[in-house]
Protein backbone atom coordinates (compact mmCIF):
# COMPACT_ATOMS: atom_id res chain seq x y z
CA UNK A 1 0.00 0.00 0.00
CA UNK A 2 1.16 3.71 -0.94
CA UNK A 3 0.93 6.31 1.94
CA UNK A 4 -0.41 9.34 0.77
CA UNK A 5 -1.67 7.82 -2.64
CA UNK A 6 -5.94 8.21 -3.38
CA UNK A 7 -7.62 4.94 -5.32
CA UNK A 8 -9.22 6.58 -8.20
CA UNK A 9 -11.83 4.56 -10.09
CA UNK A 10 -12.93 6.17 -13.73
CA UNK A 11 -13.71 4.73 -17.29
CA UNK A 12 -11.52 6.13 -19.86
CA UNK A 13 -12.04 5.79 -23.42
CA UNK A 14 -14.89 3.25 -22.52
CA UNK A 15 -12.15 1.25 -20.40
CA UNK A 16 -12.30 0.77 -16.82
CA UNK A 17 -9.17 2.23 -14.92
CA UNK A 18 -8.63 1.49 -10.91
CA UNK A 19 -5.36 3.04 -9.78
CA UNK A 20 -3.88 4.85 -6.97
CA UNK A 21 -2.93 8.66 -8.12
CA UNK A 22 -1.28 11.25 -5.73
CA UNK A 23 -3.51 13.72 -4.34
CA UNK A 24 -2.23 16.67 -6.03
CA UNK A 25 -1.74 15.26 -9.50
CA UNK A 26 -3.40 16.52 -12.50
CA UNK A 27 -6.09 14.61 -14.70
CA UNK A 28 -3.29 15.38 -17.31
CA UNK A 29 -0.91 14.06 -15.40
CA UNK A 30 -2.09 10.72 -14.81
CA UNK A 31 -3.90 10.15 -18.02
CA UNK A 32 -0.25 10.53 -19.33
CA UNK A 33 2.19 8.92 -17.05
CA UNK A 34 0.25 6.61 -15.57
CA UNK A 35 -2.67 5.32 -18.37
CA UNK A 36 0.05 5.77 -20.93
CA UNK A 37 -2.49 7.91 -23.15
CA UNK A 38 -0.31 10.91 -24.73
CA UNK A 39 -2.47 12.08 -27.56
CA UNK A 40 -3.52 14.50 -24.60
CA UNK A 41 -0.89 17.38 -24.78
CA UNK A 42 0.97 19.28 -22.04
CA UNK A 43 1.17 22.68 -23.15
CA UNK A 44 0.71 25.74 -20.83
CA UNK A 45 -0.37 23.62 -17.96
CA UNK A 46 -2.96 27.12 -16.59
CA UNK A 47 -5.73 26.27 -19.05
CA UNK A 48 -4.92 28.96 -21.22
CA UNK A 49 -4.26 26.84 -24.38
CA UNK A 50 -6.62 24.18 -24.82
CA UNK A 51 -4.21 21.21 -25.73
CA UNK A 52 -5.25 19.28 -22.75
CA UNK A 53 -8.63 19.15 -23.20
CA UNK A 54 -10.65 16.17 -23.07
CA UNK A 55 -14.58 14.99 -22.47
CA UNK A 56 -15.57 14.58 -19.05
CA UNK A 57 -19.47 12.83 -18.94
CA UNK A 58 -19.40 14.73 -22.17
CA UNK A 59 -18.01 18.17 -21.28
CA UNK A 60 -14.91 19.92 -22.37
CA UNK A 61 -12.54 19.84 -19.55
CA UNK A 62 -8.81 20.90 -19.37
CA UNK A 63 -7.18 18.57 -17.79
CA UNK A 64 -4.28 20.44 -16.54
CA UNK A 65 -6.64 22.08 -14.29
CA UNK A 66 -8.76 19.34 -12.93
CA UNK A 67 -7.08 17.23 -10.20
CA UNK A 68 -7.40 13.34 -11.44
CA UNK A 69 -9.21 12.68 -7.97
CA UNK A 70 -12.00 14.74 -9.25
CA UNK A 71 -12.52 12.27 -12.10
CA UNK A 72 -13.48 9.15 -9.73
CA UNK A 73 -16.80 7.76 -11.02
CA UNK A 74 -16.37 9.77 -14.19
CA UNK A 75 -16.17 9.06 -18.43
CA UNK A 76 -12.97 10.51 -19.21
CA UNK A 77 -12.67 10.60 -23.30
CA UNK A 78 -9.23 11.49 -24.58
CA UNK A 79 -8.40 11.67 -28.46
CA UNK A 80 -7.80 8.50 -28.70
CA UNK A 81 -11.21 6.99 -27.57
CA UNK A 82 -12.51 9.60 -30.18
CA UNK A 83 -11.95 7.03 -32.79
CA UNK A 84 -14.67 4.07 -34.48
CA UNK A 85 -13.01 0.72 -34.12
CA UNK A 86 -9.67 2.43 -35.35
CA UNK A 87 -11.45 4.80 -38.17
CA UNK A 88 -11.02 8.68 -37.76
CA UNK A 89 -14.31 10.01 -35.91
CA UNK A 90 -16.03 12.36 -38.73
CA UNK A 91 -14.73 15.32 -36.91
CA UNK A 92 -10.88 13.82 -36.98
CA UNK A 93 -11.69 12.97 -40.84
CA UNK A 94 -12.82 16.48 -41.25
CA UNK A 95 -9.70 18.04 -39.75
CA UNK A 96 -7.87 16.61 -42.08
CA UNK A 97 -10.09 17.19 -45.31
CA UNK A 98 -10.13 20.91 -44.60
CA UNK A 99 -6.29 21.46 -44.56
CA UNK A 100 -7.18 22.39 -40.50
CA UNK A 101 -3.67 19.83 -39.27
CA UNK A 102 -1.14 22.07 -39.48
CA UNK A 103 1.74 21.52 -36.92
CA UNK A 104 -0.79 18.99 -34.98
CA UNK A 105 -0.04 19.91 -31.74
CA UNK A 106 -3.34 21.46 -30.75
CA UNK A 107 -5.19 19.34 -32.75
CA UNK A 108 -6.25 16.79 -29.91
CA UNK A 109 -7.44 19.87 -27.55
CA UNK A 110 -9.40 21.38 -30.79
CA UNK A 111 -11.48 18.08 -31.68
CA UNK A 112 -12.17 17.39 -28.31
CA UNK A 113 -13.71 20.70 -27.40
CA UNK A 114 -15.36 20.84 -31.14
CA UNK A 115 -16.94 17.28 -30.30
CA UNK A 116 -18.22 18.24 -27.11
CA UNK A 117 -19.80 21.47 -29.19
CA UNK A 118 -21.22 18.95 -31.34
CA UNK A 119 -22.66 16.55 -29.12
CA UNK A 120 -24.35 19.60 -27.18
CA UNK A 121 -25.19 21.84 -30.19
CA UNK A 122 -25.15 19.42 -33.51
CA UNK A 123 -25.65 22.49 -35.89
CA UNK A 124 -23.77 25.49 -34.58
CA UNK A 125 -23.63 28.18 -36.19
CA UNK A 126 -20.06 29.86 -37.11
CA UNK A 127 -20.16 32.00 -34.84
CA UNK A 128 -21.19 29.45 -32.11
CA UNK A 129 -18.43 27.32 -33.26
CA UNK A 130 -15.62 30.34 -32.69
CA UNK A 131 -16.92 30.30 -29.21
CA UNK A 132 -17.35 26.92 -28.23
CA UNK A 133 -13.36 26.69 -29.53
CA UNK A 134 -12.10 30.04 -28.29
CA UNK A 135 -10.55 28.20 -25.08
CA UNK A 136 -8.12 26.51 -27.46
CA UNK A 137 -5.13 28.02 -29.05
CA UNK A 138 -3.64 27.52 -32.67
CA UNK A 139 -0.40 29.43 -32.60
CA UNK A 140 -0.29 28.10 -36.69
CA UNK A 141 -3.50 30.57 -37.23
CA UNK A 142 -5.39 28.15 -38.85
CA UNK A 143 -8.78 28.94 -37.57
CA UNK A 144 -10.54 28.95 -40.31
CA UNK A 145 -9.50 25.74 -41.55
CA UNK A 146 -10.53 24.98 -38.11
CA UNK A 147 -14.15 26.00 -38.16
CA UNK A 148 -14.50 24.72 -41.89
CA UNK A 149 -13.79 21.44 -40.52
CA UNK A 150 -16.44 21.46 -37.54
CA UNK A 151 -19.01 22.67 -39.85
CA UNK A 152 -18.04 20.05 -42.35
CA UNK A 153 -18.42 17.44 -39.84
CA UNK A 154 -21.68 18.88 -37.75
CA UNK A 155 -23.02 19.63 -41.40
CA UNK A 156 -23.64 22.87 -40.27
CA UNK A 157 -24.88 26.21 -42.69
CA UNK A 158 -25.21 28.80 -41.03
CA UNK A 159 -27.57 30.10 -44.19
CA UNK A 160 -30.61 31.99 -42.59
CA UNK A 161 -28.96 32.01 -38.54
CA UNK A 162 -26.40 34.27 -40.14
CA UNK A 163 -22.71 33.84 -40.78
CA UNK A 164 -19.92 35.33 -38.55
CA UNK A 165 -17.34 37.42 -41.09
CA UNK A 166 -14.29 36.74 -39.50
CA UNK A 167 -13.72 33.43 -38.49
CA UNK A 168 -10.63 33.83 -36.20
CA UNK A 169 -11.46 32.08 -32.74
Amino acid sequence: MEPDRIPLAFTVNRRSVDLRVEPHHTLLAVLRDQVQLTGTKECCSEGECGACTVLIDGVAVNACLMLAVEADGCAVTTIEGVTDDGRLSPMQAAFLEHGAVQCGFCIPGMVMAATALVGANPVPTTAEIQEGLAGNLCRCGGYGRIVAAVRAAAGASDGARGQASDPGP
